[in-house]
Protein backbone atom coordinates (compact mmCIF):
# COMPACT_ATOMS: atom_id res chain seq x y z
CA UNK A 1 0.00 0.00 0.00
CA UNK A 2 2.67 2.73 0.95
CA UNK A 3 4.61 1.78 -2.56
CA UNK A 4 0.64 3.10 -4.62
CA UNK A 5 0.49 5.85 -1.66
CA UNK A 6 2.64 8.00 -2.70
CA UNK A 7 1.76 8.09 -6.55
CA UNK A 8 -2.00 8.02 -5.91
CA UNK A 9 -1.08 11.69 -3.73
CA UNK A 10 0.50 12.57 -6.85
CA UNK A 11 -2.33 11.66 -8.94
CA UNK A 12 -4.64 13.03 -7.25
CA UNK A 13 -2.48 16.67 -6.34
CA UNK A 14 -2.66 16.81 -9.80
CA UNK A 15 -5.98 16.54 -10.49
CA UNK A 16 -7.33 18.89 -7.58
CA UNK A 17 -4.99 21.94 -9.35
CA UNK A 18 -6.33 21.63 -12.41
CA UNK A 19 -2.75 20.86 -14.39
CA UNK A 20 -2.83 19.18 -17.63
CA UNK A 21 0.19 16.63 -18.29
CA UNK A 22 1.82 15.68 -21.76
CA UNK A 23 3.89 13.06 -21.31
CA UNK A 24 7.07 12.65 -23.96
CA UNK A 25 8.95 9.94 -25.22
CA UNK A 26 7.72 7.25 -22.17
CA UNK A 27 9.48 4.64 -23.58
CA UNK A 28 12.36 5.39 -22.35
CA UNK A 29 11.32 4.96 -18.47
CA UNK A 30 12.72 1.35 -16.84
CA UNK A 31 9.74 -0.37 -15.29
CA UNK A 32 12.03 -2.34 -13.22
CA UNK A 33 15.42 -1.99 -11.33
CA UNK A 34 17.64 1.28 -9.70
CA UNK A 35 17.15 4.61 -11.35
CA UNK A 36 18.22 8.14 -10.55
CA UNK A 37 15.36 10.83 -12.08
CA UNK A 38 17.32 13.99 -12.79
CA UNK A 39 15.25 16.76 -13.47
CA UNK A 40 15.31 20.27 -13.85
CA UNK A 41 13.09 22.29 -10.95
CA UNK A 42 11.27 25.61 -10.75
CA UNK A 43 7.73 24.50 -8.59
CA UNK A 44 6.52 22.73 -5.38
CA UNK A 45 4.58 20.56 -8.07
CA UNK A 46 7.94 19.27 -9.53
CA UNK A 47 8.27 15.74 -7.41
CA UNK A 48 4.49 15.08 -7.90
CA UNK A 49 4.57 15.66 -11.41
CA UNK A 50 7.58 13.47 -12.07
CA UNK A 51 5.91 10.71 -9.85
CA UNK A 52 3.05 10.65 -11.62
CA UNK A 53 5.06 10.57 -15.18
CA UNK A 54 7.24 8.19 -14.44
CA UNK A 55 4.65 5.47 -12.97
CA UNK A 56 6.69 4.63 -10.43
CA UNK A 57 7.33 5.52 -6.56
CA UNK A 58 10.21 8.48 -6.41
CA UNK A 59 12.20 8.94 -3.10
CA UNK A 60 13.07 12.70 -3.36
CA UNK A 61 15.96 14.39 -1.47
CA UNK A 62 14.45 17.38 -0.56
CA UNK A 63 15.10 20.86 1.37
CA UNK A 64 16.00 21.00 4.76
CA UNK A 65 13.56 22.91 5.61
CA UNK A 66 10.68 20.97 4.34
CA UNK A 67 11.08 18.81 7.06
CA UNK A 68 10.96 21.90 9.86
CA UNK A 69 7.68 23.21 8.74
CA UNK A 70 4.79 21.27 9.90
CA UNK A 71 2.41 20.70 7.40
CA UNK A 72 4.84 20.84 5.10
CA UNK A 73 6.27 17.63 6.41
CA UNK A 74 3.52 15.80 6.93
CA UNK A 75 3.25 16.59 2.53
CA UNK A 76 7.01 15.74 1.81
CA UNK A 77 6.43 12.79 3.86
CA UNK A 78 3.46 11.45 2.23
CA UNK A 79 5.41 11.68 -0.92
CA UNK A 80 7.93 9.52 -0.17
CA UNK A 81 10.56 12.52 0.50
CA UNK A 82 13.58 12.07 2.53
CA UNK A 83 14.41 16.03 3.99
CA UNK A 84 18.38 16.60 3.99
CA UNK A 85 20.10 17.74 7.17
CA UNK A 86 21.46 20.93 8.38
CA UNK A 87 25.19 21.91 6.16
CA UNK A 88 27.63 19.99 7.95
CA UNK A 89 25.51 16.42 7.52
CA UNK A 90 23.89 17.16 4.33
CA UNK A 91 25.94 15.47 1.90
CA UNK A 92 26.79 13.01 4.40
CA UNK A 93 23.35 12.07 5.09
CA UNK A 94 22.13 12.22 1.13
CA UNK A 95 24.34 9.53 0.58
CA UNK A 96 23.70 7.46 2.49
CA UNK A 97 20.14 7.22 1.93
CA UNK A 98 19.89 7.86 -1.77
CA UNK A 99 22.45 4.58 -1.86
CA UNK A 100 20.47 2.54 0.96
CA UNK A 101 17.00 2.81 -0.97
CA UNK A 102 19.41 2.38 -4.50
CA UNK A 103 20.27 -0.67 -3.36
CA UNK A 104 16.80 -1.99 -2.62
CA UNK A 105 15.92 -1.34 -6.56
CA UNK A 106 13.98 1.71 -6.03
CA UNK A 107 13.82 5.22 -7.86
CA UNK A 108 15.63 8.10 -6.28
CA UNK A 109 14.98 11.79 -7.65
CA UNK A 110 17.03 14.93 -7.80
CA UNK A 111 17.05 18.70 -8.55
CA UNK A 112 20.61 19.77 -9.09
CA UNK A 113 20.05 22.95 -9.77
CA UNK A 114 19.64 23.07 -6.02
CA UNK A 115 17.23 25.74 -4.01
CA UNK A 116 17.90 29.02 -6.00
CA UNK A 117 15.19 28.10 -8.61
CA UNK A 118 12.40 27.43 -5.90
CA UNK A 119 13.21 30.95 -4.25
CA UNK A 120 14.16 33.54 -7.25
CA UNK A 121 11.57 32.53 -10.17
CA UNK A 122 12.74 31.68 -13.51
CA UNK A 123 11.25 31.65 -17.41
CA UNK A 124 9.99 28.42 -17.92
CA UNK A 125 12.76 27.69 -20.52
CA UNK A 126 15.81 28.75 -18.52
CA UNK A 127 17.84 26.55 -16.00
CA UNK A 128 20.59 26.77 -13.71
CA UNK A 129 24.16 25.11 -13.47
CA UNK A 130 23.94 22.09 -12.58
CA UNK A 131 25.54 20.50 -9.56
CA UNK A 132 27.77 17.72 -9.57
CA UNK A 133 26.52 15.98 -6.35
CA UNK A 134 24.22 13.54 -8.64
CA UNK A 135 27.07 12.34 -10.78
CA UNK A 136 29.23 11.25 -7.60
CA UNK A 137 26.16 9.75 -6.15
CA UNK A 138 25.80 7.38 -9.25
CA UNK A 139 29.43 6.59 -9.67
CA UNK A 140 29.45 5.98 -5.95
CA UNK A 141 26.78 3.72 -5.52
CA UNK A 142 27.77 -0.07 -6.54
CA UNK A 143 24.73 -0.80 -7.78
CA UNK A 144 24.50 -2.85 -10.91
CA UNK A 145 22.36 -1.84 -13.88
CA UNK A 146 21.99 1.86 -12.22
CA UNK A 147 20.11 3.84 -14.65
CA UNK A 148 20.73 7.65 -14.33
CA UNK A 149 17.23 9.08 -16.04
CA UNK A 150 17.05 12.94 -17.48
CA UNK A 151 13.58 14.55 -17.35
CA UNK A 152 12.79 17.75 -18.84
CA UNK A 153 9.46 19.53 -17.41
CA UNK A 154 8.60 22.60 -19.77
CA UNK A 155 5.66 24.63 -18.42
CA UNK A 156 3.37 25.67 -21.00
CA UNK A 157 0.75 28.01 -19.31
CA UNK A 158 1.18 28.53 -15.74
CA UNK A 159 0.29 31.02 -12.72
CA UNK A 160 2.70 32.79 -10.54
CA UNK A 161 1.69 34.01 -7.04
CA UNK A 162 3.48 34.99 -3.47
CA UNK A 163 3.92 32.23 -1.45
CA UNK A 164 5.23 32.50 1.74
CA UNK A 165 8.03 35.43 3.42
CA UNK A 166 11.68 34.05 2.72
CA UNK A 167 12.43 35.47 6.18
CA UNK A 168 9.85 33.04 7.64
CA UNK A 169 11.50 30.36 6.45
CA UNK A 170 14.93 31.26 8.03
CA UNK A 171 13.09 30.74 10.89
CA UNK A 172 12.57 27.05 10.45
CA UNK A 173 16.04 27.09 8.65
CA UNK A 174 18.59 30.01 9.52
CA UNK A 175 21.11 28.20 7.69
CA UNK A 176 19.66 28.87 4.53
CA UNK A 177 21.33 32.17 3.18
CA UNK A 178 18.66 31.93 0.54
CA UNK A 179 15.96 33.06 2.83
CA UNK A 180 18.11 35.75 4.62
CA UNK A 181 16.35 38.61 2.33
CA UNK A 182 13.02 40.26 1.67
CA UNK A 183 10.80 39.43 -0.77
CA UNK A 184 8.31 36.52 -0.95
CA UNK A 185 8.93 32.37 -2.42
CA UNK A 186 6.92 32.27 -5.20
CA UNK A 187 4.56 29.89 -5.85
CA UNK A 188 4.64 28.23 -9.40
CA UNK A 189 1.56 26.39 -10.15
CA UNK A 190 1.34 24.48 -13.87
CA UNK A 191 -1.68 24.72 -15.71
CA UNK A 192 -0.30 22.89 -18.35
CA UNK A 193 2.69 21.62 -18.79
CA UNK A 194 4.77 19.13 -20.85
CA UNK A 195 7.52 16.03 -19.35
CA UNK A 196 9.78 14.93 -21.66
CA UNK A 197 11.71 11.89 -20.97
CA UNK A 198 15.48 12.07 -22.26
CA UNK A 199 17.62 9.08 -23.22
CA UNK A 200 18.37 7.27 -20.37
CA UNK A 201 22.47 6.84 -19.42
CA UNK A 202 23.33 3.45 -17.81
CA UNK A 203 26.39 3.55 -15.04
CA UNK A 204 28.97 1.28 -16.95
CA UNK A 205 32.02 -0.81 -14.87
CA UNK A 206 34.52 1.43 -16.66
CA UNK A 207 33.45 4.42 -15.70
CA UNK A 208 33.07 3.57 -12.15
CA UNK A 209 37.19 2.75 -12.42
CA UNK A 210 37.97 5.81 -13.82
CA UNK A 211 36.09 7.40 -10.75
CA UNK A 212 38.83 5.85 -8.55
CA UNK A 213 41.39 7.11 -10.53
CA UNK A 214 42.90 10.15 -12.19
CA UNK A 215 40.00 10.65 -14.25
CA UNK A 216 37.50 11.04 -11.63
CA UNK A 217 36.63 14.80 -12.39
CA UNK A 218 36.68 14.09 -15.92
CA UNK A 219 33.83 10.68 -15.39
CA UNK A 220 31.45 13.24 -13.26
CA UNK A 221 31.75 15.86 -15.53
CA UNK A 222 30.84 14.17 -18.45
CA UNK A 223 27.75 12.82 -16.79
CA UNK A 224 26.99 16.39 -15.52
CA UNK A 225 26.97 17.39 -19.03
CA UNK A 226 25.18 14.79 -20.64
CA UNK A 227 21.97 15.52 -18.19
CA UNK A 228 22.23 19.23 -18.07
CA UNK A 229 22.38 19.02 -22.27
CA UNK A 230 19.99 16.39 -22.58
CA UNK A 231 17.49 18.24 -20.26
CA UNK A 232 18.25 21.50 -22.07
CA UNK A 233 17.25 20.35 -25.33
CA UNK A 234 14.10 18.64 -24.06
CA UNK A 235 13.33 21.83 -22.32
CA UNK A 236 13.71 24.35 -25.28
CA UNK A 237 11.32 21.91 -27.52
CA UNK A 238 8.80 21.34 -24.59
CA UNK A 239 8.54 25.13 -23.96
CA UNK A 240 7.43 25.80 -27.43
CA UNK A 241 4.61 22.98 -28.04
CA UNK A 242 1.54 22.13 -26.54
Amino acid sequence: MYSDSPRLISRSFLAATGTRLFLHHEDRIPQCGPVLVVSNHRSFMDAPLLMASVGRTIRFACHHYMGQVPVMREIVTRLGCFPLEEPEHRQQHFFHQAIRLLQAQQVVGVFPEGAQPMVEFSEPEKMRKFERGFAHLALRATVPDLVVLPVAIASVEESVNSGVPLKLLSFFDPSEPLFDRSGWHPLVVYRRVNVSIGRPCWISASQREYYQGKQAKAVVAEITQYCQTEIAELLRQGCYSG
